[in-house]
């Protein structure tokens, strides 16, 4: 049922482009762009000049591919990859060089803008033309719209005031043709932007301000999160939401209230994820924390609101005891519009000491590494339990689906439990899920205790048959908790478990009386350097044996040099 749901959204969508073909047509012949813009909205993510010498010497490093321009312009050559070809056309290189502030960058914009303009101008099933990248590079047009004017004649700034007319009407035509998902917020920010900024706008303005309420309302959870629940959508959000909050007020005009709520709820949800070093927790689709983006973001922060701790719509908790701290997932998959980046980590943690992480998940790997994407967002990338090596979600593309539905999740948990509670000098969460009652009749039951002072971990998962009156099936299991590779580990004769070696020569040991412990290679793919191999503490057993296993994980404190 959920794929004939899935194909026939799919098929309605295709037809309403098929109608919408002939207006489209019609509209473009009648469309007459603005003719100048009123304001520059602030492009807050940072530059770097340095970029700007390698874009000099023709050298375009994107999506993880370096391409040799050999003194073409990069819109005429073969792109390196998809992924290349979408940072290519969506201009947010701009911005470097826009820091290298020298008439030189400034006519090289121009240049590469011009460039677009006569080689890619027209919409065209391309990449250069998916409505996120059209979004993106008309944003970035707008933000860095003094450097690529400055100096220009007339004739260039009708030209590029035709391109942002293409733009706004190719974005106006998806959205109408049910555009879903993150771009249909993207299309919003960007459509009320160019409505702001573009003179006698004052209609596409009203439009898309109410379609960005709109989208806000349905896509920002009452907690803060988003409803995609991956933390690095709300980093990027912000970078978008908060200049245009700006623009609003450079305008003179009153921004809608969903936009400064979102705003104000986005940050707490933030900060929420963030470990003792600043870095966020790898949950859905998160990967490296770009440091200057966050701290961006964050020093808008006005209010320097605390970390929510509990967040039951975006389905996360986080516990924190003196310099210790665990996050937990406790949330169903997002919506399947929402679910091409999502993870099957139901019940995972990470746990940290001041700045220095111990359990991780895996993380997302760069956009490029298209298997290794795949393979973290298996349950055994994560930090909780997994039966018989199967992923307690099913995705499109494991049932040979993906061409068609992409990388969304078709089905996963949808009955989750939590109960947070205090119990003699500690917190608990009582946390299970129902990922694996479809094929094996089981439901996963994960207890995870934090002493006051945050020297004591202790936790239970357990396996239980979805109804009482079933007996428990056999099939085997494993229990994994990935280790960060920053941390040596080895076997610890007394007490018998693993002990952990950390940098500042701080000492950990894990437990779990009764069980055989093992070390096992995994792979950390949030490394700023790529993937880095790291190390993995299992223990296997089966449900119709003991489906219950009790671990600890403790501090012993500072050694002396």
């Amino acid at each position: 049922m959920r794929l004939v749901g899935l194909f026939a959204g799919r098929i309605a969508r295709l037809a309403r482009r098929a109608v919408a073909a002939p207006l489209r047509l019609f509209a473009g012949m009648t469309f007459h762009p603005a003719e100048r813009l009123l304001i520059a909205p602030q492009d807050i993510r940072t530059g770097d000049p340095t970029t700007a010498d390698d874009i000099y010497a023709g050298y375009f490093a994107f999506g993880g591919k370096i391409v040799n321009a050999h003194g073409r312009s990069p819109f005429e050559i073969e792109p390196g990859s998809a992924a290349w070809a979408r940072a290519l056309a969506g201009f947010g290189w701009l911005r470097h060089l826009r820091a290298a502030d020298t008439a030189r960058a400034r006519d090289y914009a121009r240049a590469l803008v011009d460039d677009f303009l006569t080689h890619m101008g027209k919409p065209a099933p391309e990449p250069a033309w998916e409505p996120r990248v059209v979004a993106r590079r008309t944003l970035a047009w707008l933000s860095q719209s003094p450097l690529i004017l400055d100096d220009a004649d007339r004739a260039f700034y009708r030209r590029f005031m035709k391109g942002l007319g293409r733009a706004q009407m190719v974005l106006a035509h998806e959205v109408k043709a049910g555009l879903s998902g993150e771009p249909r917020l993207l299309a919003a920010i960007t459509l009320a932007e160019l409505g702001l900024c573009a003179q006698a706008a004052t209609k596409l303005q009203k439009k898309a301000t109410k379609l960005l309420a709109e989208e806000l309302d349905r896509q920002i959870l009452p907690d803060g999160g988003h409803v995609s629940r991956n933390p690095q959508v709300l980093i990027d959000l912000l970078l978008d939401l908060l200049p245009l909050r700006q623009a609003y007020a450079a305008r003179n005009i009153a921004a809608p209230p969903q936009l400064l709520n979102a705003i104000d709820r986005i940050m707490p949800m933030l900060r929420l994820f963030r470990h003792g070093d600043g870095s966020l927790a790898l949950f859905n689709g998160m990967g490296v924390t770009a440091p200057e983006m966050l701290a961006t973001v964050l020093a808008y922060d006005d209010a320097r609101a605390q970390a929510i701790i509990n967040a039951p719509y975006s389905g996360y908790q986080r516990l924190e005891m003196q310099g210790s701290l665990l996050i937990a997932d406790a949330g169903p998959p997002p919506p399947q519009d929402f679910s091409e980046q999502a993870h099957a980590g139901c019940l995972a943690f990470e746990f940290s000491s001041e700045a220095q992480h111990l359990i991780i998940n895996c993380g997302a790997p760069d956009i490029h590494r298209e298997a290794a994407r795949q393979a973290a967002r298996m349950t055994a990338a994560h930090s909780t339990l997994v039966v018989d090596d199967t992923s307690s979600c099913r995705f499109a593309f494991h049932s040979s689906l993906g061409r068609w539905l992409g990388h969304r999740i078709l089905s996963g948990p949808d009955r989750i439990t939590v109960e947070r509670s205090t119990v003699s000098s500690a917190t608990r969460l009582r946390l299970s899920h129902n990922g694996y009652q479809p094929r094996f009749g089981l439901i996963h039951e994960r207890d995870l205790t934090l002493s006051n002072h945050g020297r004591t971990l202790e936790g239970q998962d357990r396996l239980r048959p979805s109804s009482p009156s079933k007996p428990l099936e056999n099939h085997p299991y494993s229990l994994r908790f990935h280790i960060h590779p920053s941390i040596r580990l080895k076997p610890s004769a007394e007490p018998r478990g693993i002990l952990f070696e950390l940098p500042g020569r701080t000492q950990w040991v894990f437990e779990a009386p009764g069980r055989d412990i093992r070390i096992a290679e995994s792979v950390f793919f949030a490394s700023p350097d790529g993937p880095r191999r790291c190390e993995q503490i299992v223990i296997s057993s089966e449900s119709g044996q003991r489906a219950e296993i009790n671990w600890t994980l403790r501090r012993l404190g500072k050694t002396t040099p």
